[in-house]
């Protein structure tokens, strides 16, 4: 029977399998000893070893699509970078920061400015020309109103969504009002999973339709982006690639440089002052890091 790794913890894997049940799986032999370890999102191959306690064996990892650094899940098809629009003010340095690694990974985002009922049209203008230039679709939500829900919905059918974000943004709450019968922390298979202390230390996929999947990955609230050269760093930007063609050096890094595209952008307004202050900022943090 074939289903998908929704969670592991302590050698067991989760798999939500064709049945729509849930089984306790313990990972054979061959895959520790070919240090191929089971992720979170793998689709796998299980037999049923004891159907009254729902236990099985995984016996087969199929192919993988795609692999995430962090959080270490496999298969995802896209994020939803979710931040607050107003209480607290968004961040938008660690919003950037969550795209930049998600652009390095390879993963499309969708970013959702949630608690959108607190703010005015203005404010949505400005926030959605920020990241609409930059190439990213953006939602603008709110779990009091159902402002931008059914949007959601539409843009996880069918996908393998990580939802990334600080806390405070309302990612739980988004979740919840998405599937009535399967909250965060409560249903079957929440109680399923349950193992105390570990319930909040690891990835964990929520089904929510057919072929639809949520990645709730507790405590992904800031990123380092040590993997990436400061050198690099503009690439993780989509809207300064097109720019980055009219610079007359070569290896410019879009600083101080003259006759730099990407300062030219940012005077004409093609990228926003917002998205460049946040790669100077990651920029020089990267450089730093580099030191040691």
């Amino acid at each position: 029977m074939q289903g998908k790794i929704i969670k592991g913890i302590a050698g067991f894997y989760y798999v939500h399998a064709e049945d729509e049940q849930v089984y306790a799986c313990r990972a054979r032999g061959i895959f520790r000893k070919d240090k191929y370890k089971p992720l979170v999102g793998d689709d796998v191959v299980i037999s049923v070893t004891d159907q009254k306690d729902m236990e099985g064996s995984l016996d087969q990892i199929l192919p993988r699509k795609s692999e995430l650094i962090r959080p270490a899940v496999s298969n995802v098809d896209q994020a939803l970078v979710i931040f607050a629009a107003a209480d607290p003010v968004p961040n938008l340095v660690l919003l950037d920061r969550f795209l930049v690694m998600m652009e390095y990974q390879k993963v499309p985002s969708v970013i959702c400015f949630n608690k959108a009922d607190l703010i005015g049209e203005e404010e949505k203008r400005i926030f959605s020309d920020m990241y609409v230039k930059a190439g990213y679709p953006v939602v603008f939500s709110s779990t009091r109103t159902g402002e931008g829900l059914q949007e959601i919905q539409e843009r996880l059918a069918g996908k393998t969504t990580v939802v990334a974000g600080p806390s405070g943004a309302g990612k739980s709450s988004i979740a919840n009002s998405l599937q009535s019968e399967i909250h965060m922390e409560t249903g079957e298979i929440s109680k399923k999973l349950g193992r105390g202390r570990h319930t909040t230390r690891h990835a964990q996929i929520i089904p929510l339709g057919e072929n639809t999947y949520l990645v709730d990955t507790p405590g992904f609230s800031s990123i380092f982006l040590p993997e990436i050269g400061e050198e690099e760093l503009w690439y993780y930007l989509p809207e300064f690639r097109e720019p980055e063609k009219n610079c007359r050096f070569q290896g410019c890094r879009h600083i101080s440089e003259p006759d730099c595209g990407v300062t030219s952008a940012v005077r004409e307004g093609t990228i926003s002052r917002s998205r460049y202050d946040s790669y100077m900022l990651l920029h020089e943090e990267l450089k730093e890091a580099k030191k040691y």
